[in-house]
């Protein structure tokens, strides 16, 4: 009985170790643009986020990340570039409600989006 008990005990802790011990991928999150969000708006807190901390330089021409040539593809580059390099001093993926976080990968193609995990 005792050696059934141990057993079911150690079952129990392996199941509980594997289950909330997630690898890190399963942790990653992005910011990502609002497509309900006007352009106008878009494009506004897109400039923000780019003179405060944002890399926007994979959403220039011939690079990463510039096609699709739309708001709402550069501006989801440049928020979640602010938003991973940020959150750790508290940022989040507010954006005056232009933005969400998402656990779904927006990467495409040649244009990798950042993470911190």
């Amino acid at each position: 009985m005792a050696h059934a008990f141990i057993k079911i005990l150690l079952l129990i802790t392996i199941f509980s170790i594997t289950s909330t011990h997630k690898s890190d991928a399963q942790f990653e999150d992005w910011c990502i643009a609002d497509e309900q969000t006007p352009d106008d708006e878009l494009r506004r807190v897109m400039v923000w986020a780019s003179e405060n901390g944002a890399d926007c330089s994979k959403i220039e021409a011939n690079q990463p990340c510039f096609q699709p040539n739309t708001i709402k593809d550069h501006a989801s580059v440049a928020f979640n570039s602010y938003f991973q390099r940020m959150k750790a001093k508290g940022a989040t993926c507010y954006f005056n409600s232009a933005a969400f976080v998402t656990d779904l990968d927006p990467s495409h193609g040649s244009c990798k989006f950042e993470t911190q995990g």
